[in-house]
């Protein structure tokens, strides 16, 4: 029987292995932060948005533990080059219908290794001298159970189709053949998977079921009928336009003068409400006036007061043209 002092790691063996850790976290947070403003789908959105915290906590918590293991603090170091191809095969998808791609990458592929990663690596550290590591690792299991759960909601969510579905199987099968050809972010191999994965708990802050729900269009608004009219009576005067039927409906204060010029500048013949949202007991209402050549889009701030229902705020933007002019002869 081996002696309670003996271990499994060297110290230096410790460190290397933070270091390919921390590696693989802080390439994983950079990606997902990136992705942030390319991707649409609100959800997925949250999702990174979340977990780019997540693991920069963790980066850094690696990084500290290095200097107890008699190593350089905040260092990363990938285990081989193998590792950094699979990397940068993560972060390819940049396009903005490439969302299931970048989910499957990080919570399909990369997440699920670590997980057993951590989980091999905790079984076998020692108990007795290695009490920080055990420590770190459990909460890293933790963290990253929550993770690969809230991913693969959303990824359930994204995949709504059986082509997306087959499309997301493929690109993980292709991350998974560089992956197992690295040997895992340590190199060493793909341990395998812990077998209580399957039931692990999603905390209320991270559940993704929530974020799902926050993507789904909310109902609309409801317009008081005295507004209704009013937004009416209005639109059809931007579009004329008619400066003196639109003044009628500005509160005191709010002057038509900064919109004039644009209004009667282009031949506008029709309007459209396209937004209405509440703002306290206020409403932020926006049309697109468009005619042959171009468009114009209107927002305003209306609010309830003693004759009823007025402008607050006008801001109308600048002309757009819809089709080029012809070439002069």
């Amino acid at each position: 029987m081996a002696h309670p002092l003996a271990g499994h790691f060297s110290v230096d063996h410790s460190a290397r292995l933070m270091r390919n850790y921390r590696y693989a976290v802080e390439r994983t947070l950079r990606a997902l932060g990136g992705w942030i403003a390319l991707t649409p789908e609100l959800s997925a959105k949250l999702l990174m948005g979340r977990h780019v915290w997540d693991l920069a906590q963790l980066a850094d918590a690696f990084g500290a533990r290095l200097p107890e293991l008699r190593a350089h603090a905040q260092v990363s170091e990938p285990a081989n080059e193998r590792v950094v191809a699979f990397m940068d095969a993560v972060e390819e998808p940049e396009a903005p219908g490439q969302t299931v791609e970048r989910l499957v990458g990080v919570y399909r592929v990369l997440k699920p290794h670590l997980l057993a990663s951590y989980h091999d690596h905790l079984i076998r550290a020692n108990p007795v001298y290695e009490p920080p590591t055990r420590r770190l690792l459990l909460r890293c299991l933790g963290d990253e159970r929550r993770h690969i759960a809230a991913g693969t909601t959303i990824l359930g969510h994204l995949c709504a189709t059986p082509a997306l579905a087959e499309r997301a199987l493929a690109w993980q099968r292709r991350l998974e053949g560089l992956f197992a050809a690295a040997g895992g972010v340590t190199g060493e191999g793909l341990p395998p998977a812990p077998v209580d994965t399957a039931q692990a708990p999603i905390e209320t802050s991270d559940d993704a079921r929530e974020f799902v729900r926050l993507e789904k269009p909310l109902a609309s608004w409801p317009m008081p009928e005295d507004l209704r009219a009013a937004l009416e009576a209005f639109g059809g005067s931007l579009a004329v336009p008619n400066v003196g039927a639109l003044a009628r409906w500005l509160a005191p204060g709010v002057s038509l003068d900064p919109a004039r010029e644009v209004l009667t500048a282009a031949a506008l013949t029709s309007h459209r409400l396209v937004a209405f949202a509440r703002l306290g007991h206020q409403r932020l209402v926006k049309w697109r006036l468009a005619g042959p050549d171009a468009a114009v889009t209107v927002l305003a701030r209306w609010a309830p007061g003693p004759d009823g229902w007025r402008v607050a705020m006008l801001d109308v933007g600048r002309i757009e043209a819809l089709r080029p002019a012809l070439p002069r002869r």
